[in-house]
């Protein structure tokens, strides 16, 4: 999961750097586009308007009176990067507050197990 987290904020700032670049078509063509799209299209808590404007920059199929509105689009990047890399940070921090539970609980129990077994050994000789 953080593999993918990490490859979706990476495309994100690589979009959000090549409109800002204005250097959009070339963007199109690489994978992180592809990857934004997936994403787009994956994400069910987008608003649907920000869907349907991300993927109509993605595809490409503006159409000939269409002027690029990529301020927009920049800000629904930048927006889900955001969001992204929050959700990203709270999950590693739920991870580490688990595991320093766990291996909490693991010392408790070793210790439990070894007075128990203590008992036990004084009671059988």
């Amino acid at each position: 999961e953080k593999a993918d987290y990490d490859a979706n904020i990476a495309a994100i700032t690589k979009a959000v750097a090549a409109l800002e670049k204005g250097v959009a078509g070339g963007f199109l063509q690489t994978s992180a586009a592809q990857v934004l799209r997936q994403l787009a299209l994956d994400k069910q808590d987008m608003v649907a308007a920000d869907r349907e404007e991300l993927l109509s920059f993605l595809s490409g199929k503006q159409g000939e009176g269409y002027a690029p509105q990529s301020g927009e689009v920049i800000g629904i990047l930048k927006q889900m990067g955001d969001t992204m890399s929050k959700g990203l940070a709270d999950a590693t921090a739920a991870e580490g507050a688990a595991i320093k539970a766990f291996e909490g609980l693991m010392q408790a129990k070793s210790k439990e197990t070894s007075a128990l077994t203590a008992t036990i050994e004084a009671k059988t000789t």
